[in-house]
């Protein structure tokens, strides 16, 4: 069974275009997953279908009006659930989140504009809020569009080799060893001796080190979310730190 991802918003367009192209075109054509879009200014009374109205107590911009959201909410056919809404103020978006997504058999995310959406709406039609960070966005697209990626990525054939998703970044709560191809040398900079030896424990090994090395370093509240450092990976650290001293920054 595929995972159906519905989006509610303003611009359909922005995100059909972008779900035909890359790894999320390829997985759609696969049947991994299935998108559907759903224009909420359809669903707007009037002959102008206004989706806004300015906000109580005043202040600048406009702010999303409940009864079209509402509408295409309650009434749209086979919408999937749980309904997530793309908020500033909603929990942040993790790995974490992105697995848990990717189990569900779909989801709908709801795309904001303007000054956001009427709070009656979060608290009735709404099953959860996420933010991609803290930052704000013009609209919700590019955000459910993120989230849509890093979702499918997860999926079984969601990309073309499902091992690649094992090792990468936040997997274990670590960032990325250093990556390199061909060729060995370039600008008078060479890949990394072990990386070329061919001895694959040697190479984890090395992988490992420069994990923890790299996450200390520019991350450390990951490691703090990890509870800190086992024994053996603080001696990995060490044994590198040893032997390669200079750049890094170890704080730990």
């Amino acid at each position: 069974m595929s995972l159906r991802v519905d989006v509610v918003t303003l611009f359909p367009e922005a995100l059909t275009g972008y779900a035909d192209t890359s790894v999320l075109g390829r997985a759609r054509e696969r049947g991994v997953w299935d998108l559907v879009v759903h224009d909420f200014r359809e669903n707007a009374p009037g002959v102008h279908r206004s989706v806004d109205d300015t906000p109580y107590g005043g202040g600048a911009g406009m702010v999303l009006s409940p009864e079209p959201l509402a509408r295409t909410l309650e009434q749209t056919p086979g919408l999937a659930r749980p309904v997530v809404a793309l908020t500033p103020s909603g929990a942040p978006f993790t790995q974490g989140v992105a697995r848990r997504l990717a189990a569900l058999e779909g989801f709908t995310l709801v795309c904001g504009r303007y000054e956001g959406f009427d709070q009656r709406i979060l608290d009735t039609l709404v099953d959860e809020e996420i933010s991609l960070g803290d930052f704000v966005l013009a609209g919700g697209e590019l955000a459910a569009l993120c989230v849509i990626e890093a979702v499918v990525r997860l999926l079984p054939g969601g990309l073309g080799n499902d091992d690649s998703v094992v090792e990468e970044s936040f997997g274990e709560g670590l960032l990325e060893y250093p990556q390199y191809t061909k060729p060995a040398q370039w600008r008078g900079l060479e890949v990394p001796e072990v990386l070329r030896s061919g001895n694959h424990a040697a190479i984890a090994r090395w992988r490992r080190a420069q994990a923890l090395v790299r996450t200390l370093d520019r991350r450390p509240d990951l490691i703090e979310r990890r509870g800190g450092l086992s024994a053996e990976e603080l001696a990995l650290v060490e044994e590198w730190r040893v032997g390669n001293p200079g750049p890094e920054r170890l704080n730990f």
